[in-house]
């Protein structure tokens, strides 16, 4: 990425900004977090906020002035934002375009009219990964619950087994597939190269998918079995349309950005040869920047005007899809400003000289670092940024592929055991209208088996490469 790297601004503190020893430094992180954790759940503070104080709180507690305190802040906020706000808003318009045009139903439909009985749990995990590759888990939930609810109920399934497929399709997506935040950000902390980064999550994706999906939905369905409750049934998203995009245009669009970066990955590891013009104009078309750039051009017209949208329709499309990732963007930013006060506290060499005598291996050390993060906070998000910023000094030595697999510990970490203080929890909760335990029951379960699955893939794949 071409922004401005957590690396280089921790490079450019030639010293932390407070002198406190390893002890000191511990107990001001648990204070910092502690300080986040309260006021998210017990004062119902905007994360934005809560990521503030609590990045001021540690400095404090480490006994850094306030000045290079605020520094380190806002420097973190900045490169954070710089590194990805402009992909977060390509995003968001992408996923504007799919749901308002019609081309998600578009995909929905086509597939469950090819799928049926036992093979619908598999429809529906492939529906949401697709689904799931430009969309926020947040929205994508909001455009599939719909159709999960819709499927249960026309097909009288479980709605376990029609539901918990789709939330791992999302789910996975949302923690190791850039362009989703979490995992563009973890890239841009750890130095590692997108393209390898993006094919090594699909190759961990895939398995991980199918084992929480549709073959834990089976248990899921025992455990939970509840029927879609009939409030929750809302109308189809584009009923107003006169036509919609065809499956194949939809598919192409959503894939694009995907393929452009894949392509880029590919060419740097078979020519290896910056100078090469082959290279030099994949290195261009590649970049996630231009390549979300690209797929939404394209979307413009092969969802856009394939649904018969003017251009001051899809001028307003791309206005409203851009007002609700303010907040996204304010928590990414602050997630990166509390990341970078962690790294210029040092507290990134004294986890570095912690794990020396602990001899755990640095992908287990970033899983288990974001699983006490996530478990604290409740956002995957913030627990992928923070657990980044402190395990940043071990990519430094690492190769490519390395550095790749440490961004995907990192992401595994970040989504296990969803419970009380997640927003996704309460979301999954109301939509399918379960009791907490249930909730804990299904998706909370689903949640760690998609983290330790996932870190099991990854550790295979680090002694294979």
């Amino acid at each position: 990425m071409t922004s401005l790297s957590v690396e280089t601004l921790a490079a450019d503190a030639v010293e932390p900004i407070t002198s406190a020893g390893n002890a000191q430094l511990g107990i001001a992180v648990l204070a910092g977090i502690a300080v986040i954790v309260v006021l998210i759940t017990k004062f119902k503070m905007h994360a934005f906020l809560a990521l503030t104080i609590g990045s001021l709180a540690l400095g404090s507690f480490a006994g850094a002035a306030p000045a290079k305190t605020i520094a380190s802040f806002t420097a973190g906020l900045g490169s954070t934002v710089a590194g990805v706000g402009v992909l977060i808003a390509l995003g968001a318009i992408l996923g504007k375009l799919l749901a308002d045009s019609g081309g998600a139903d578009q995909i929905v439909d086509t597939i469950l009219a090819k799928a049926s009985g036992r093979a619908m749990p598999w429809a529906m995990v492939l529906i949401a990964s697709i689904i799931g590759l430009p969309l926020f888990f947040e929205v994508g939930i909001v455009l599939l619950i719909p159709v999960v609810l819709l499927v249960a109920k026309r097909g009288n399934y479980s709605l376990m087994r029609i539901g918990i497929p789709a939330l791992a399709g999302l789910s996975v997506m949302h923690g190791l597939i850039p362009p989703h935040p979490g995992p563009l950000v973890a890239i841009d902390a750890l130095g590692a190269n997108l393209g390898v980064t993006l094919a090594l999550g699909v190759l961990v994706a895939v398995p991980t998918v199918i084992i929480a999906g549709p073959l834990f939905s089976r248990y899921a369905a025992r455990w939970v079995d509840i029927k879609a409750p009939e409030q929750m049934i809302p109308q189809r998203p584009s009923e107003d349309l006169d036509r919609r995009p065809s499956f194949g245009a939809t598919l192409a669009t959503i894939l694009l950005p995907v393929v452009l970066m894949l392509v880029k990955a590919l060419v740097d590891i078979v020519v290896d040869d910056p100078e090469q013009g082959l290279q030099k104009v994949t290195d261009v078309i590649g970049s996630p920047l231009i390549a979300l750039l690209a797929a939404v051009v394209v979307g413009m017209f092969t969802l856009g005007r394939a649904a018969g949208f003017t251009r001051a329709r899809l001028s307003t499309t791309v206005e409203k899809s851009l007002a609700p990732i303010a907040g996204v963007l304010l928590i990414v930013g602050a997630g990166g400003g509390f990341k970078q006060t962690l790294i210029d506290a040092g507290v990134g060499q004294m986890i570095l000289d912690f794990s020396k005598d602990w001899s755990i291996p640095a992908l287990l050390l970033g899983w288990l670092i974001a699983v006490a993060i996530r478990l604290a906070t409740g956002s995957a998000t913030v627990a992928t940024i923070s657990a980044a910023g402190l395990v940043a000094p071990l990519a430094a030595d690492m190769s490519t592929s390395h550095a790749a697999l440490l961004v995907l510990a990192v992401g595994a970490g970040s989504l296990f055991f969803s419970h009380v203080n997640d927003a996704g929890f309460w979301l999954v909760k109301e939509y399918f209208g379960m009791d907490v335990g249930q909730t804990v029951k299904t998706w909370s379960v689903m949640e760690t088996i998609i983290s330790v699955v996932s870190l099991v893939l990854v550790l295979l794949l680090s002694l294979i490469l």
